[in-house]
């Protein structure tokens, strides 16, 4: 028995004889092959951002949207197949709609995560079926409101089961990664697509998780990231698509909305910026190549 997909690709049910789902794992290089996407959590909310490869001059600028809103405080970017990424958000924008009817309120970003999740990982079942070709990425800001009592009817005890426990935290930025076999995880940094290695070095360097980078940052930092990412593939011209979610008292209101033109230009020039610093500095001759000469 070898662990090549011979035999054991041809339908998406079959597992190999060492537990692989190679139909699954060619979803994730079908995702490889797509833009660099990415998502980065900021003290005070979330930016998307994502790298559009112009594969003709025919093409509008800023016509062809691959961030997309979900409910008012939600945002999903994808990397991969277009289209399954389009029939993915009409599947969230459902799942949002269903939870709004039923608890009259958006819903958790990590609960849409979920329910996208499972609905992806049903794709991995069947043999009728394929996986979907795309990674997404979900970002959104939870209502800071305080819940009553745990979202539970009536009053209820002040602590123990059912009851609200005292100085919780509620709501805040959320950030979530849909892989195409359906497992989902938490992060603080989020990067899929062609340059996810080079994005993911990037986004390690910036120590997300001490939670003190800023949205107005985060908005540079992410432009800067996709442009470093975008080098493997620089004889390729791209559009930069970002977008933005704050708290309640920030510059969005809590709603997932397009960064403005002028911040989304001035994170560009500060991308373009730091990457002709980085040539310079790879320019410059070291001490010992001085000593040499």
């Amino acid at each position: 028995m070898t662990s090549i997909g011979t035999g054991y690709d041809l339908q998406n049910a079959v597992f190999s004889p060492d537990g692989r789902n190679f139909q699954a794992e060619y979803a994730v290089k079908a995702v490889e092959s797509g833009g660099t996407a990415i998502g980065i959590r900021c003290a005070g909310g979330v930016v998307l951002a994502v790298e559009k490869i112009i594969t003709s001059k025919l093409l509008k600028p800023g016509a062809n949207k691959r961030i997309s809103t979900v409910d008012r405080n939600i945002g999903i970017v994808s990397a991969g197949l277009v289209p399954d990424g389009r029939h993915l958000v009409s599947r969230a924008r459902d799942e949002a709609s269903s939870w709004r009817k039923l608890y009259k309120a958006p819903i958790p970003t990590k609960a849409l995560a979920d329910r996208v999740g499972q609905y992806v990982q049903a794709f991995t079942l069947y043999s009728s079926l394929r996986p979907f070709g795309v990674t997404a990425i979900v970002g959104g800001w939870d209502s800071e409101a305080e819940v009553p009592v745990d979202g539970q009817v009536g009053s209820g005890p002040k602590v123990g089961a059912g009851g609200k426990v005292e100085g919780t935290k509620n709501g805040g930025p959320g950030l979530f990664m849909v892989e195409p076999n359906g497992s989902y995880w938490g992060y603080y940094g989020a990067a899929t697509g062609k340059g996810r290695q080079t994005a993911k070095g990037e986004l390690e360097k910036l120590d997300l998780s001490a939670g003190t980078l800023s949205l107005e940052q985060g908005v540079k930092e992410a432009a800067r990231i996709i442009y470093v990412a975008h080098e493997d593939s620089k004889d390729k011209e791209f559009e930069l698509e970002m977008t933005w979610i704050s708290s309640m008292d920030g510059p969005t209101n809590g709603r997932h909305q397009e960064v403005p033109k002028e911040l989304r230009e001035e994170a560009e020039k500060f991308a373009k910026k730091a990457m002709e610093g980085d040539d310079e500095d790879e320019e410059k001759p070291t001490e010992g190549e001085k000593m040499e000469e």
